[in-house]
């Protein structure tokens, strides 16, 4: 069964994916003029939750009901999330109350298919050709640090794609192999929105860290909220799912990456 501890490993900023290169387009934001102070910046910060929080939570959250079926978005938020979750593998969990292990190779197959169709739906909901490669970057990031940890995850079923799968799908299959639950994953995915954001902050605005602290406490509920909705809404087939959109970050993002110079890679 998962413990507490790995929750906080796997939401912690110092986890080895790379995420601390990243500042989640603040950093041409700031450029813009648009992020200038703690009060712009909590704006940002919920903007960025409410949109690409909500959708790359839902996809994680999608991505580890592939790895544990059976187990709804509804039965969780009370509670109950049963004996498939709490296997503490996903080698586990995929086969508890199954005929064994003939039904691996069909049920591997069926994980495949439902990743490449949430790989192809994520692909359409990231409109910036620029966030679509560091989506499937940073899935390649955490992807090596899954694989050194839980080498028995099943992470061979995720797409073929070139650059490699996106993050969020990547995330799922990782916290599924930790025996997190679903709506553990949508909080990993929500809070490293936020917090990646926030970090890049203190570090471009000269920001007083304590100050930055107290905004993210603040955007706490609004974190759980969106996890909760992300958990939830991963019952619905992959075209279903969040699509919530912020076109001028989109278009942050392209300009941002003609830079020369900068800190951050987006």
């Amino acid at each position: 069964m998962a413990t507490p501890s790995l929750l906080l490993l796997l939401a912690d900023g110092r986890f080895p994916a790379g995420a601390h290169a990243h500042s989640g387009g603040l950093e041409a934001a700031v450029a813009a003029g648009r992020v200038t102070d703690l009060a712009s910046l909590e704006a940002f910060l919920a903007g960025r939750l409410a949109t690409a929080g909500l959708v790359g939570a839902a996809f994680a959250a999608a991505a580890h009901r592939a790895a544990v079926p059976g187990i709804t978005g509804a039965a969780e938020s009370a509670g109950t999330v049963g004996a498939a979750e709490s296997a503490g593998t996903v080698g586990a969990a995929v086969t508890a109350g199954s005929a064994g292990r003939s039904d691996a190779p069909a049920r591997s197959a069926a994980r495949s298919s439902t990743l490449a169709q949430l790989d192809v739906e994520l692909d359409a909901r990231t409109a910036a050709p620029t966030l679509r490669t560091v989506s499937r970057r940073q899935g390649r990031a955490l992807l090596r640090a899954g694989r050194a940890i839980w080498p028995d995850a099943p992470f061979g079923d995720l797409p073929a794609t070139p650059g490699g799968a996106h993050q969020p799908l990547v995330l799922g299959l990782l916290c599924a192999a930790a025996g997190l639950s679903r709506l553990d994953t949508a909080t990993v995915a929500a809070y490293g929105t936020v917090t990646g954001a926030a970090s890049a902050g203190v570090r471009l605005l000269g920001l007083d860290p304590y100050q930055v602290q107290a905004l993210l406490v603040g955007l706490a509920d609004a974190c759980d909220g969106t996890a909760a909705d992300a958990a939830r809404a991963a019952d619905d087939p992959p075209e279903r799912l969040p699509s919530a959109a912020a076109p001028l970050a989109d278009i942050h993002a392209e300009i941002h990456a003609t830079w020369e110079v900068r800190l951050f890679a987006s």
